[in-house]
This record gives C-alpha cells, structure tokens and sequence, in this order.
C-alpha cells in the first residue's frame, strides 16, 4: 500500500523531521484550522498532528485515514473510542520530556521559592539603590531543602521532577490514584499529600477523572506557606479557583506552563493576574532543542513501525 502522509502542525515542532523511509506521498501545513482538517487529511492514510481535534464526525468523513500520528504525549483531543472502532491507530509520543519538563518545574519553583519577580520589581523601581546597607530584606528566601514536594503523577516527568526534589535534599510524595503505573512508587493519600506539600506539581493526563482536580475545596487544603505548579494541562486547575486562593492568600504562589484553552485568544483569568508570586509561561516546559528532536524521532519511528507491523507507542 502506498501511503499519504499529512502533518498538518509543522510549526508546532522547532526541530528536523526526516521524510518515512517507506513509499509514500507527503504533504506538510505550518497550521490548520478547523475547517481545513476534513479536505487536508481526505486523501490521507497517515496524519500527523499536535493539537487538531479529531471528533467522531471528522472521523467519519476520512475513510482513507488508518493512522494518526500524534506529536505529543496527550491525546485528549482525539476520539479514542472513535478510532478504535474504525480501525485507525493512535501513536502518541513518550518519555522524550523527561528532563526538560523538570527543569521547568524547579525554574518556577525556585524563582518563586527566592521572590525573585518581586526583587526584579524592586531594583526597577530603585529599592536598591536606595538602601542604607548592601542588600534588601524586603521579601522572604526559603530554602528547598528539608521541604516536601507532592507530585501527581508517577510517570517518567513525575520521576524526572522527584529525581530533581531529591537532589536538592526534599521529601517526595507521590499522590494515590486509581490503576498506578509504578508498583514500586508507594502511593500516599491525595489529601495527605494536600495537606503537607510545600510544592505540589502535577504531572498527570486530562480526562474526566482528572479535570478541576485542583479547585478551591483543595487549594484550601493546601499550606497557606505551599506553592502549585502546573506543566502538565491546564484543564487540571479550576483557573477561577486559583485566581481566588491567590487572592484570599490561601496559598503562597503558583507557576504555571498551560491554561485551560491555548492559545487564549478569548482571555483567561490568570492572563489578569499581576502578582509576584505567579508566573505564567507559553507552554513551553516541553520545548528544549534536545528534548524537540527526540520527539521529531520518535513521531517517525512510531510511523514506520506501524507501517512495518511492527506498531509501537499505541494509544488504541
């Protein structure tokens, strides 16, 4: 069979994707809109995509379609039951962010931990250069070290992020959930986890189990003293909640990589937030040069391997 392959996100990937070694046609878009999905993919027998939602309906209008190949970890876009009933394969992308999702983490953990937006603030606005000694007391530093970090999720980015805790010499407790991973991970119960995290940062997928896992009855739960970090999807906080904990003081800061709906073209209300201790970056945890192309890989070797009969990385 001689397969088309569409990628219908190019730019979504800042890295060298090399052409399927098999017999192919091929055709690439540096982004597709909603309406462009159906005559861009008709043809197809392979899509590559990233954040393109693939519903029922689409589906049924691709015949042709036998493979998506998905340039990402999540699929939450995509109708899985959908796929496996019409026979298409889902491959998603694994364990290439392990390293630069944690780095992420400690980043806002530790611009936060040290206050550093506020110093930033204060030397703008000439607080140092004012002073009478040769440093500001004005906010507080507190040291990772003796703390607790609570992760949920115990996957490979929960396991690089706990390495990263250790290293700096904090506690890690991994949150209980339903059909753990990891036999070896002892799991610890969701609320104690709440209650004694000086840093929560989740590291779990979107579904229905999990969307709003963070809303204010658990932000109430959390240390007045704890800070939330979120690189994993943003339907995991209730973003409302958030602005309200951070507002009330119920805890110390937040940093967050994802929102809700991305790009937030209609707004959002941590777009609003103006605070020290909040730090909002683009979805951009996952996005090291290194950690790019070990994906752009992957999404090949997932491809060929499936054309092989060899599939690996399946999501159906």
């Amino acid at each position: 069979m001689r397969h088309h392959v569409v990628f219908l996100e190019r730019d979504s990937i800042k890295a060298q994707v090399r052409r399927p070694s098999f017999e192919h046609t091929y055709e690439e878009y540096a982004h597709t809109a909603f309406d462009q999905i159906v005559p861009r993919l008709r043809q197809a027998t392979v899509a590559i995509i990233n954040k393109v939602q693939l519903s029922d309906a689409l589906l049924g209008e691709l015949p042709r379609l036998k493979m998506v190949a998905i340039t990402a970890t999540g699929y939450d876009g995509i109708d899985i039951a959908a796929c496996r009933s019409r026979g298409i394969a889902v491959s998603n992308i694994r364990n290439y962010a392990v390293h630069t999702v944690a780095e992420h983490v400690f980043a806002l953990v530790l611009a936060l931990r040290r206050n550093l937006l506020a110093y930033r603030q204060e030397i703008e606005q000439g607080a140092w250069q004012k002073s009478e000694q040769f440093c500001l007391f004005t906010h507080r530093i507190t040291e990772l070290s003796g703390s607790t970090m609570g992760i949920v999720g115990e996957g490979a980015i929960g396991q690089g992020t706990a390495a990263i805790a250790r290293g700096f010499g904090m506690r890690v407790l991994f949150a209980y959930h339903p059909s753990p991973k990891r036999k070896e991970v002892v799991l610890t119960p969701f609320d104690e986890v709440l209650a004694e995290s000086d840093i929560l940062s989740l590291h779990c997928p979107l579904s229905p189990a999990t969307r709003d896992l963070i809303g204010i009855n658990e932000l109430r739960r959390m240390k007045r003293s704890a800070l939330l970090i979120n690189t994993a999807r943003g339907g995991l906080v209730d973003e409302a909640a958030l602005v309200q904990a951070l507002n009330e003081g119920l805890i110390a800061g937040a940093g967050c990589d994802v929102l809700t709906v991305e790009p937030p073209t209609n707004g959002n209300p941590l777009l609003a937030v103006r605070r020290p201790n909040f730090i909002l970056t683009p979805h951009i945890a996952w996005a090291s040069d290194e950690a790019m192309q070990v994906l752009a890989n992957q999404l090949i070797d997932n491809i060929e391997a499936w054309v092989a009969g060899k599939p690996q990385n399946l999501v159906t």
